[in-house]
């Protein structure tokens, strides 16, 4: 191996992109990663500082360029060094829930009879008005 690379699923396992270096291997092989616009499915594909990745990972793709290789997989502290994220994920915005029109104490139990009558009207009136 070349003295400044390092195989692709030892990469991603050691910047905690993947637990186990047998997950980061079977995800290079389904062909769902990029290095620098390639595609490539090969787990022993070599890696060099300045790569950038493009793969799929949870609801995100993630765009990262390779900074360093590493020497071990470390804390996570660590790993961070090893990459620069040049997309990183947002989160996802708050979604404000509507009102909530009848609500019961937690323990209560099920609405009885009246009460579900109750509430049926209750809700039946404010249909009407909208």
């Amino acid at each position: 191996m070349a003295e400044n690379t390092l195989r692709i699923d030892k990469w991603l396992w050691q910047a905690r992109f993947f637990k186990s270096r047998t997950l980061a291997g079977k995800f290079v092989s389904a062909g769902s990663l990029r290095i620098n616009g390639d595609r490539t499915s090969k787990a022993h594909h070599p890696v060099h500082p300045e790569d950038v990745l493009t793969f799929p990972l949870g609801p995100h793709i993630r765009l990262i360029k390779v900074v360093e290789l590493g020497t071990r997989r470390g804390p996570a502290t660590e790993s961070r060094t090893l990459y620069e994220d040049l997309d990183p994920p947002q989160p996802k915005p708050k979604v404000e829930r509507p009102p909530v029109i009848a609500e019961r104490e937690p323990g209560t139990g099920r609405p009885t009879k009246r009460e579900r009558r109750k509430m049926d009207a209750f809700l039946d009136e404010a249909e009407e008005q909208d």
